[in-house]
């Protein structure tokens, strides 16, 4: 009588890939987000990261090693793809100032909305700590830089100053946040940054 045959169940599944460092760190990145979103910024701690990605504290330390420093990843990563945005809608405009315009708009307020509610606790966070202040300070400055090489063809012979382009980004994370409470619409936000920023351009001249 030949022996009864292991069920399905009973069978070893494959042994689980181990991770690489950059795909551990993405994992946990996600998970980060995937928090903040549900639960706000303040419960975002490395050991309830630790817990939600099932893995154990170490790994966590290692790849951020304080909050702040997983608060630094997370602006970075807001960051990276903000700028990958901005970068491809640049690229497939036209080379008119209106247009240059309207990509700059739409793509910020885009990339500042995918992220919902995350961004703006991460922000705030930033804005608490000196050196990730520091960091998020870093980030601006190179995205206002990017917009002053974007808009110098269209500029006056000084181009536009760096005093505008402050007064614009501070305009574009006003505008993100009240499109994100729902105050203003999308397209309003947009389309006042798009207005914001042909004005500052014309001003140069």
């Amino acid at each position: 009588m030949s022996s009864p045959s292991k069920s399905p169940a009973a069978q070893p599944g494959p042994p689980r890939r181990r991770l690489t460092r950059d795909e551990r760190l993405r994992q946990l990145l996600d998970v980060s987000w995937q928090l903040i979103r549900a639960e706000g910024t303040d419960a975002l701690t490395l050991g309830r990261l630790a817990e939600e990605a099932g893995v154990t504290k170490p790994v966590v330390y290692d790849h951020f090693g304080t909050r702040n420093g997983l608060l630094a990843v997370l602006y970075q990563d807001f960051d990276v793809r903000q700028t990958a945005l901005i970068d491809a809608a640049i690229a497939a405009s036209q080379p008119t100032l209106a247009d240059k315009a309207s990509v700059i708009a739409s793509s910020y307020v885009n990339c500042v909305l995918t992220q919902g509610r995350e961004i703006p606790g991460v922000l705030a966070a930033l804005d608490g700590a000196p050196e990730l202040a520091a960091i998020k300070h870093q980030y601006q400055q190179a995205f206002i830089e990017k917009c002053q090489r974007i808009l110098a063809p269209y500029a006056g012979s000084q181009g536009v100053s760096p005093a505008s382009l402050w007064a614009m980004l501070g305009a574009a994370d006003a505008l993100s946040q009240a499109a994100i409470k729902g105050d203003i619409s999308e397209s309003e936000a947009q389309e006042e940054l798009r207005e914001t920023i042909l004005a500052m351009v014309k001003r140069s001249k």
